[in-house]
């Protein structure tokens, strides 16, 4: 098959949910298929990435998005209905010039990932349209909008509206569509949503398994992309609310937060019990150096692959039933599940007393991840749902 895919950004490294559903859906449906990728970009273009990208598949482009564009464009939105990560992204001269190489090429299937990327490809009539919404965005920036700084409010609330008309919207643009869980499915208002195909993360078993250190330096960890605010909240929920309960009994516990751009609202939740790292070439070293995974997750849609990787290697988990849910996690099983401060608290304190209800649950979670979340039968679940079959 000659496949086409549209993604929002350059899909390596992997700091990003998106990057690394994209990385590893173009890494194995590159093996079996003629791949041609088209990535946007809103910074500097990384060569040393993009060349990487070259030895999965030759054909590799990349369309450089003009700031002061973005700018404008961001200006004209408020006069429109779309969301504004649409308009944030949409260029109509990189359209144009996408749309002159697709038809060079002459795609089996063209691939979209993420809404704010459809702009691009849906009056694509002459092409089967595959659109991977990933998550349920509008049902994420509602929660979001609960917790904003009372000046972002208004604009984190009219995006979500915008997000749930255009989700609605553009469904009818395309021939088939994927998302990542029955949850987000559910949280695309469309008459038709039960046709949206799920198709799940995987994760690199054996990559990310079990280290056994007798002496980990931190007690509790927790992981993400620290510029994602989801994530910036988690942080600050762990360090702010969570860990003072647990250190009315337990002063001696160390936090780790582990992951890339952590901004002044995560970098000042350091102290002598809290080490924020930043960026880790390497993110097993964080799992490896740790006893518990805390996920104290409030807002955000879709799948937690930071939860996932977690029990690949082992970890006994503790997150709340907004990430837990999408997984299809067990309390007591797989993971300790907890939404208020002081159940999380408690499972913390509970997992680091109970060694072997904690390794019990670490090695629940593995097998659990092993038998659920693959790559490979996650995209082969992708062809066979989404595109056609080509003789």
């Amino acid at each position: 098959m000659k496949l086409c895919m549209v993604v929002s950004r350059v899909p390596w490294p992997l700091e990003k949910g998106d990057k690394l559903r994209a990385y590893h859906q173009l890494r194995v449906l590159a093996q079996k298929n003629e791949v041609h990728l088209f990535c946007l970009s809103d910074s500097a273009v990384d060569v040393a990435a993009v060349e990487y990208l070259k030895t999965i598949t030759p054909h590799v482009v990349v369309y450089r998005l003009s700031k002061w564009k973005m700018l404008l464009r961001m200006l004209f939105a408020f006069f429109s209905r779309k969301p504004f990560q649409v308009h944030y992204f949409f260029d109509r001269s990189v359209a144009s010039r996408m749309r002159k190489a697709v038809d060079t090429i002459r795609p089996d299937a063209v691939y979209c990932q993420l809404i704010r990327c459809s702009e691009y490809v849906k009056h694509w009539h002459h092409y089967h349209k595959v659109l991977d919404y990933m998550d349920a965005l509008s049902a994420g920036q509602q929660r979001r909008a609960k917790r904003s700084p009372w000046y972002l409010t208004p604009f984190v609330r009219e995006e979500a509206k915008r997000l749930a008309a255009y989700e609605h919207l553009i469904f009818d643009y395309f021939e088939r569509h994927c998302i990542i869980s029955n949850q987000d499915r559910e949280l695309i208002y469309h008459p038709s949503n039960w046709l949206i195909r799920i198709v799940p993360n995987g994760i690199d078993t054996d990559y990310f398994k079990a280290v056994h250190n007798n002496n980990p330096k931190y007690d509790v960890l927790f992981t993400g992309n620290m510029s994602y605010p989801p994530n910036v909240e988690g942080a600050q929920r762990l360090v702010r609310s969570v860990l003072p309960i647990v250190h009315a009994r337990n002063p001696n516990v160390r936090v780790l937060l582990a992951g890339a751009n952590p901004g002044s609202a995560v970098k000042s939740l350091a102290s002598s019990s809290v080490d924020v790292s930043g960026w880790m070439d390497d993110m097993r070293k964080a799992y490896a150096d740790a006893r518990i995974f805390v996920a104290p997750m409030l807002s955000g849609s879709g799948m937690q692959n930071k939860l996932l990787e977690a029990m690949s290697m082992e970890l006994p988990c503790i997150t709340t039933s907004l990430a837990a849910l999408p997984i299809g996690l067990k309390h007591g099983e797989t993971s300790w599940i907890g939404n208020s401060d002081e159940e999380i608290a408690e499972a913390i304190l509970r997992l680091m007393d109970a060694s072997e209800e904690a390794d019990r649950i670490a090695k629940s979670g593995r097998q659990y991840v092993l038998e659920n979340y693959n790559w490979e039968a996650s995209v082969h679940e992708l062809e066979l749902t989404c595109f056609p079959h080509i003789d």
